[in-house]
């Protein structure tokens, strides 16, 4: 069933855990992410970004996910992930995307709130959430950009939760988007301080090769939003690989079948480390 990404992580703040918030770019992956959701009888959040629809168009990919999400069998928030642009931020709330993030990291602090207000009064006709970020998670969402990673400021995330009430905030603790060249050392000082002086449900982007002691750790911390993007994009191309390599592709269901089987172990492998399985 479709749902608000509030709902989700008001109850992974009660039940000490965090929602995998899974990016596509098919029906697939749908798919797949779905199967798992059922399977694990578990919440879990379908994104895409921004930067993203050069592959899958909005328009096609959108009302797509948001059907997927209305007929599953377990609850589904449609999230519009590292939103750049209000066009695009107001079409996925007309496609009936139940969340959507302004991602103003890039931008001075009164400004990040600034829009980011906007983007809430823009929002609330449509009864949507937003997610905001605060502080530079490294790489970039497409692998096109090496942006350093610039840790959020603890007392940063107090003012932007007292001045705009955004239902989630992406803060920066070392981690980057895109495969990491080496292991993350999460600054966990940061994240117990903003989870201390804050009551917002945070969320870690760049989850990908992040471990999963440490994703646990994180999921008791205060995060209760995970995003998962090149790990599932990374699973979906292995499976298929694999396929071809043991002689498994005899057409293109062969070939469909393993895109679903790839971005459905992924997803599973996910859900059970947030400890998310049987909190649908």
């Amino acid at each position: 069933m479709l749902v608000n990404m509030s709902k989700l992580l008001a109850d992974a703040q009660k039940g000490d855990y965090a929602v995998g918030s899974f990016s596509v770019a098919n029906m697939e992956m749908v798919l797949g992410v779905l199967k798992a959701a059922k399977e694990l009888n578990a919440p879990v959040i379908l994104q895409i970004a921004e930067v993203r629809l050069k592959q899958s168009p909005l328009e096609i990919i959108g009302p797509l996910m948001v059907a997927a999400a209305k007929n599953a069998d377990t609850p589904v928030a449609v999230h519009f992930d590292h939103g750049k642009t209000i066009e695009k931020i107001n079409q996925a709330l007309e496609l009936g995307f139940t969340s959507v993030m302004f991602d103003g990291s890039h931008l001075e602090l009164d400004e990040n709130i600034k829009i980011t207000k906007e983007v809430i009064t823009l929002a609330k006709k449509y009864g949507a959430d937003v997610e905001a970020e605060i502080g530079c998670v490294g790489g970039s969402e497409d692998g096109s950009e090496d942006i350093a990673i610039n840790c959020t400021k603890p007392y940063d995330a107090v003012k932007f939760e007292k001045e705009t009430n955004v239902d989630a905030l992406a803060i920066a603790i070392g981690n980057a988007h895109g495969n990491y060249k080496s292991t993350p050392k999460l600054r966990f000082d940061i994240l117990e301080q903003v989870e201390k002086n804050t009551k917002l449900p945070l969320v870690l982007h760049g989850g990908t090769g992040i471990s999963p002691d440490d994703f646990i750790r994180c999921s008791h911390t205060g995060i209760k939003k995970i995003n998962i993007a090149t790990a599932t994009f990374d699973s979906v191309e292995y499976e298929v690989r694999d396929a071809y390599k043991n002689d498994e592709i005899g057409g293109y269901y062969d070939l469909q079948a393993a895109e679903v089987e790839g971005a459905y172990q992924n997803a599973k492998r996910h859900i059970l480390i947030f400890g998310t399985d049987n909190k649908a």
